[in-house]
């Protein structure tokens, strides 16, 4: 067994939607593939250069060489630690097909606040 996860994955804990998608991402993912840190606590001291107002603010990821990649990379890195969602990663690195999947995540975190809002009423 690893002692140290692939990547860390900074989330916002406070977001009903990022604490679905990481629930899944942690029942699905490979043992110790993937750190989950929850940035969303005032307090947090990201364990990276980034502020935290940015982490919270979109998606983002810690690779093993310590570079942190975000959107449509920071997601297609995540999934490759999934079994069942591993066939994505190369969506990540096609230039093509990660401009697309960023502009989508755009256009998804317009509607963020009204998705929050619609996901909390659901719980």
């Amino acid at each position: 067994m690893k002692s140290d996860p692939d990547i860390t994955v900074f989330y916002d804990g406070a977001c009903p939607l990022c604490v679905r998608e990481i629930g899944l991402l942690r029942r699905l993912a490979q043992a110790d593939a993937i750190c989950f840190e929850d940035v969303s606590p005032p307090d947090a001291a990201p364990s990276c250069d980034i502020s935290r107002s940015r982490l919270m603010a979109r998606f983002h990821a810690r690779l093993p060489d310590g570079s942190v990649v975000e959107g449509a990379r920071a997601f297609t890195e995540a999934w490759s630690r999934v079994p069942w969602l591993v066939w994505l990663r190369p969506l990540g690195s096609n230039v093509a097909s990660r401009w697309l999947l960023d502009r989508l995540y755009d256009g998804f975190l317009k509607m963020r606040p009204g998705l929050q809002w619609l996901a909390g009423k659901m719980q």
